[in-house]
């Protein structure tokens, strides 16, 4: 049978970005299970596709036998030679589908099941590019509010900006420009798209950022150790090099602190306070309560990993910060529990 659908297939691949061998395979799928309903025995059904020549053949073969036992699969000579008079036995009786009936499930697979198996292609497409990208900072146009989760757009797709992952002061209008990190890519199921989900309020989102404004960071010559934030009020960063001419703290605050204060302001004015790393704990501690100045920092119970900093009274209320933030912080970033102690 004659069928001109090559243009169709090269424009709906071009339309939907897949290749044309999914167009052509999910024609095939579907060309198959709907000739199966007119095979009453089960026989299996055979497709020759060639959409570029414009040539369709949906058949099925059985073997020619004295007497049949299977009419799946044999066919009695005598009615074979009703088909084919120089059928013999042994041999093999192709019964080709009646073009009325195959033009007519060939029209119903092209405006049926095609769109699905397309889709099918593009959902798999979409989770085969995002799913290597976690961790990757996107940026996406804000588009609408639903319960509990933003709509961005990213390339025709919509990505989740769930409403726990947002800043306290984020507000979007429509149309505004976001930038947030990949943290999650899920695979659609049961006709479901696939959800790229993404966030603020992840410290990775802050680490993406620095490696994007320092280049020290970057490429790789300031190492970041551990990140903790309180998301929208501060950070704290834990840096190291070990490149001796290269100081960490000041490359990554800029001249000015231009470098830093640009990644605040992406943070809705979050405020960074950026540290050395240290593997002893009471140096990593007095480092970590910045930007209050510590007197004095001693271990108190090496069980329980309990440290106790004296600050002089002037620098009590910074260390402890508002609502404890910073010392909080502080504590979470060192990995034991500190206690503040004015000097008396």
């Amino acid at each position: 049978m004659k069928i001109n659908v090559w243009n169709t297939i090269l424009q709906l691949s071009k339309e939907r970005g897949v290749e044309p061998s999914v167009i052509i395979a999910a024609i095939e799928e579907s060309l198959r299970v709907a000739a199966s309903k007119f095979y009453t025995h089960g026989e299996p059904v055979q497709i020759l596709f060639r959409p570029e020549k414009g040539e369709l053949r949906v058949f099925t073969r059985r073997t020619i036998v004295e007497i049949p036992s299977d009419p799946a699969k044999d066919v009695g000579l005598k009615e074979a030679r009703l088909e084919d008079p120089s059928a013999e036995l042994g041999g093999a009786l192709e019964i080709d589908l009646p073009s009325d009936t195959l033009g007519r499930i060939a029209a119903q697979a092209a405006k049926q099941v095609i769109v699905q198996k397309v889709r099918d292609a593009e959902q798999e497409k979409i989770y085969d590019e995002y799913a290597p990208r976690l961790g990757e900072i996107i940026a996406g146009v804000f588009r609408r509010s639903e319960v509990g989760v933003d709509i961005l757009e990213v390339n025709k797709i919509d990505v989740l900006l769930p409403l726990r992952e947002k800043l306290p002061g984020d507000r979007f209008e429509r149309g505004d420009r976001v930038r947030a990190v990949i943290t999650q890519v899920r695979r659609g199921y049961k006709g479901q798209e696939p959800q790229v989900i993404v966030s603020r309020a992840t410290p990775k989102f802050l680490e993406r950022l620095l490696a994007l404004e320092i280049p020290e960071v970057g490429n790789g010559t300031i190492e970041i150790k551990d990140i903790i934030r309180q998301p929208g009020e501060r950070a704290k960063v834990a840096v190291q090099t070990h490149e001796r001419d290269v100081d960490p703290v000041g490359a990554c605050i800029g001249l000015k602190g231009a470098r830093i204060l640009a990644i605040s302001k992406e943070l809705g004015g979050e405020k960074i306070d950026i540290i050395v790393w240290s593997a002893v704990p009471t140096q990593y501690a007095k480092a970590a309560l910045s930007p209050a100045r510590i007197e004095n920092i001693i271990v108190a119970d090496t069980t329980a990993k309990v440290l106790q900093a004296v600050v002089s009274p002037e620098q009590l209320s910074l260390a402890i910060g508002k609502k404890g933030i910073n010392v909080k912080l502080a504590s979470k970033l060192v990995g034991w529990k500190i206690a503040i102690q004015p000097h008396s």
